[in-house]
């Protein structure tokens, strides 16, 4: 196979990539406005309060809307590197600037002998679907970091351990990329980075843990699964209300509690999945821990009390991974993720008043979303089942020793 140029932009990339950067800095920098709320007050009110407060040694106590762990402070204070930009500028920059960094790193494993460039375009075409949101968060930063884990698993399993960890004290959710990990290196080096950290934070910073309070304290998000529940029943006579609740816009009334209890229950569900799973495995290969870490993400965030927009940032990078394998089985969920996140942007920002009034069209738009990823939960689950469980694959497995951690699981 002809390797040459593989660590080059091809043109058409390299094009498309620039002209949708550049409609989506245009549209943070208000050079033009998007309908909708105006997403990047989060930054320039929320985040660069957080700074202040960050930047004298402790965490927002009094904050409920803090609910990440530690090291996302890291994430909050990086404009800091830009001490000439305002600090709003400086971070739509920087998410720029990561935006490209897991596009350099998709392009490069993707030109490799057995791997497909499939990955850098599903990053490039699928990111601005999201709309500027996505340079808005701090989502694109720690997927940046989870994408470049699951790249460096097969060559550096000590690597994708710490790397792992440290997206976890950024966000969490990047633990669930150890779902398909089989060999003790990267969970040993993921539990010392972490622990390191987490004590760091917690004699350096008062409040390091306070985040797990608030987490706890969330009801249900209007834009989750359990929502659909209250959006129809408010077309007969359901009594509650929608308000600004621990940072988010939720349901609040009769039977709320109710249904995030069972939303608590699905992820439970979602959970002992992946531990039958795990035990079941008969076989893996190279595909495994890339397509296991996208199942997993996906189960935990369609069962999630919420599911912001910016969340599908964290799927698209995933997918994306799995993706620069040519034999891959995920690239019908991972379509799936794509059609979400075009219609995400319709319901977040364009059609948000629509959402929270619960009319049909914002009811139309969360059943079509959310039964997309639900639809590729179940796609990813049943194809990571019957390639590693089944009796009879989904597709000729590639060589043991190709496999990311460097085992192959015998029944």
């Amino acid at each position: 196979m002809d390797t040459k140029g593989a660590g080059r932009f091809p043109a058409w990339l390299a094009a498309v990539w620039a002209v949708t950067r550049a409609a989506l800095l245009l549209s943070v920098f208000k050079v033009f406005t998007v309908t909708g709320p105006d997403v990047t007050s989060d930054v320039s009110v929320i985040y660069r309060g957080w700074y202040e407060i960050l930047r004298q040694g402790t965490f927002p106590l009094d904050d409920v809307t803090w609910q990440y762990p530690p090291a996302a402070a890291l994430a909050v204070l990086s404009p800091g590197l830009l001490p000439f930009l305002d600090y709003t500028d400086a971070f739509f920059v920087l998410a720029c600037v990561t935006d490209l960094a897991v596009l350099c790193l998709l392009l490069r494993h993707g030109g490799q002998p057995e791997r497909s460039r499939r990955g850098a375009w599903l990053w490039t075409a699928a990111v601005p679907l999201l709309g500027p949101t996505v340079y808005a968060r701090y989502d694109v930063m720690v997927t940046a970091v989870a994408v470049a884990a699951l790249l460096v698993a097969a060559r550096h399993p000590r690597a994708f351990g710490v790397l792992t960890a440290i997206g976890a004290m950024v966000k969490v959710w990047p633990a669930l990329l150890l779902a398909g990990s089989f060999r003790r290196r990267p969970w040993a080096s993921a539990a010392v980075t972490a622990s390191g950290l987490a004590a760091l934070f917690a004699v350096s910073m008062p409040g390091a843990f306070a985040f797990l309070t608030f987490q706890r304290d969330r009801g249900t998000e209007v834009e989750s699964l359990g929502a659909l529940v209250f959006h129809v029943a408010r077309h007969f006579g359901w009594e509650g209300q929608v308000l600004l609740n621990y940072g988010s816009i939720e349901f609040l009334g009769p039977y709320v509690g109710v249904v995030s209890t069972a939303a608590l229950v699905l992820t439970g569900a979602a959970f002992g999945w992946l531990v039958l799973w795990r035990l079941r495995v008969a076989r893996t290969d190279a595909l495994t821990l890339a397509e296991a870490a996208f199942t997993a993400v996906l189960l935990f965030t369609v069962t999630s009390r919420v599911i912001s927009p910016q969340y599908l940032v964290w799927l698209i990078g995933l997918a994306a991974v799995c993706l620069t394998h040519r034999a891959t089985r995920m690239t019908a969920p991972a379509l799936m993720v794509v059609a979400a996140s075009l219609v995400t942007v319709l319901e977040f920002p364009l059609g948000f008043v629509h959402v929270v009034t619960s009319d049909w069209y914002g009811v139309t738009l969360m059943f079509v979303r959310n039964g997309l990823l639900v639809a590729a939960s179940l796609s990813a689950a049943r194809r990571l089942w019957r390639s590693t469980v089944s009796p009879e694959p989904d597709a000729p497995a590639p060589a043991a020793a190709d496999h990311a951690d460097g085992k192959t699981v015998s029944p």
